[in-house]
């Protein structure tokens, strides 16, 4: 007795903890609102994460456009030493030969200013002492000598060429056009990533809900072979329809299964938009909130092309495209121009053989110099910039044309969208009206079946039939709610729809 008693109490707790497994790895189901996605994805998607950079980073690179207009401080020393050896002069007297030490100091700022001023301010001061000929006494004597310049001053405006728009003007309006591009791509990638979670939520819950209508078909079938294999065993039915009804059973559980695999795929593809730690949601199960449901829309095709061109980032990317290339025409043209720049120096000088005796100069300014005039500089033919200013008009008048082939393939593509909506409307009040004639046909041959007028084949046929208007209507309503999604990305007002607001990183 004790040895049949062990394997039973074995067999008992081995049920028991197979039972208590899935409770134990049962996923978290945690229930979400599509908004709650919404929200969870712009914190936490990583191509939004990725792209908040970009405006970043161009702010960065404008920013470093101006360091061209800080001053740049100088400053510079240095020890010279010569000597150089004697000789005779025309009487054919000998003298002695130079030797000098030169002490060096120049400092100053230099730098360009918005308008393409070039400046440069400073001073510079020499010290230079030795010993050199004196050829009536044929020997040598000591010197020394120290001058300098102060305020120093060198100044060059160009005023053709340059004066207008230079290289570094040019360069700051490309990159203010630049960071507006890279605000437009993160706005794109809001939107096409707010998007990719409406459809993959729909698409949750389309899968959901289609696990349930396979469930009720496999339930249909098992009841129908089990009240087939009653009629069998009675003879009132023959054996070919309890292996009609076995059969759909099979197919009913393979229907079952693929189901279920597809909602486990589609929660993987949700939870992918939603996470940058997949670790922390592979356990988790997401519950949507809502219900698939179709709330009439109405359409202004004129409304819906209004907020595509002025809305969608990839027109506003298009027309900021065309604006750099105005600038770029605008330099290439001020290059045909000569260069003719004004040209000035001024400062003052001094010179003595002590410092304080230089100093006292440079107070009272005794020795002011300066200097002005404007140097031309034209290359004959001036071929290079011709061509390069023709090239930047051909290429404006492509990005025009290319303007105006988005708009027109934005139109279309606009009025598609209108066009797969209202059918996908149309289909939800089809599929209702399919799956309940469905409903009710099944009921009327089952009845018939019950009073020996039909046999398995016709209820399994509309088994199946019933099966499909259930899972046609629930896939026509997340088309059409997939539909408008897509429909605000391509009008480009996804984010107004969803009262959402860019900030970049």
């Amino acid at each position: 007795m004790r040895v049949m008693r062990f394997p039973g109490i074995l067999l008992l707790l081995l049920g028991t903890t197979v039972a208590a497994l899935p409770q134990t790895n049962a996923p978290e189901v945690r229930k979400m609102a599509l908004i709650d996605c919404v929200e969870v994805a712009l914190g936490h998607n990583f191509d939004v994460q990725i792209k908040r950079y970009n405006p970043e980073l161009a702010g960065y690179t404008l920013s470093a456009n101006y360091g061209d207009y800080e001053p740049v401080f100088n400053l510079s020393g240095g020890h010279d030493y010569s000597r150089s050896p004697g000789g005779y002069d025309e009487q054919g007297r000998p003298f002695t030969g130079t030797e000098a030490d030169n002490n060096k100091l120049a400092l100053g700022f230099s730098g360009l200013l918005p308008w393409g001023l070039n400046y440069s301010v400073g001073s510079s001061f020499q010290d230079t002492y030795g010993t050199r000929p004196d050829v009536v006494l044929a020997t040598r004597t000591s010197f020394q000598d120290f001058s300098g310049n102060v305020g120093f001053m060198q100044l060059r405006q160009p005023l053709l060429k340059n004066f207008w728009i230079d290289s570094t003007r040019l360069q700051i309006l490309l990159d203010k056009k630049n960071l507006k591009i890279t605000e437009e791509d993160l706005r794109n990638q809001l939107m096409t990533t707010i998007t990719a979670v409406e459809q993959a939520y729909y698409e949750v819950i389309f899968a959901q809900e289609n696990v349930k209508v396979q469930q009720s078909a496999l339930e249909l079938a098992e009841r129908l072979l089990a009240e087939n294999r009653k009629r069998v065993e009675l003879g009132a039915l023959a054996p070919l329809d309890e292996k009609q009804a076995e059969s759909q059973v099979a197919s009913s559980r393979a229907d079952l299964l693929a189901a279920q695999g597809t909602r486990d795929t589609q929660q993987r593809v949700l939870k992918n938009l939603l996470s940058d730690d997949y670790g922390k949601w592979q356990d988790v199960s997401i519950e949507p909130g809502e219900r698939l449901i179709a709330v009439p829309e109405t359409f202004d095709l004129q409304e819906s092309w209004r907020r595509g061109l002025t809305l969608r980032p990839d027109v506003q990317q298009q027309k900021l495209n065309l604006e750099k290339q105005g600038y770029i025409v605008r330099y290439q043209k001020n290059q045909l121009l000569p260069q003719l720049d004004l040209v000035g120096t001024a400062g003052y000088r001094a010179s003595s053989p002590n410092m304080p005796d230089s100093l006292a100069q440079f107070r009272s300014r005794d020795n002011p110099f300066w200097s002005g005039g404007a140097q031309l500089t034209f290359p004959i033919g001036n071929t290079g910039a011709r061509n390069t200013y023709k090239v930047s008009k051909a290429t404006r008048e492509q990005l025009v044309l290319q303007l105006k082939q988005l708009e027109q393939t934005v139109m279309i593509t606009i009025e598609n969208a209108i066009a797969v909506t209202r059918t996908s409307f149309q289909r939800v009040d089809a599929t209702r009206e399919a799956r309940l004639y469905a409903e009710a046909a099944l009921e009327a041959e089952q009845k018939k079946l019950e009073n020996g007028k039909s046999t398995s084949f016709f209820v399994l046929q509309l088994q199946r039939d019933l099966t499909a208007a259930r899972s046609a209507e629930i896939r026509a309503l997340a088309d059409y709610n997939e539909a408008l999604a897509q429909l605000s990305l391509q009008e480009g007002s996804t984010l107004d729809r969803r009262h959402i607001t860019l900030h970049a990183r």
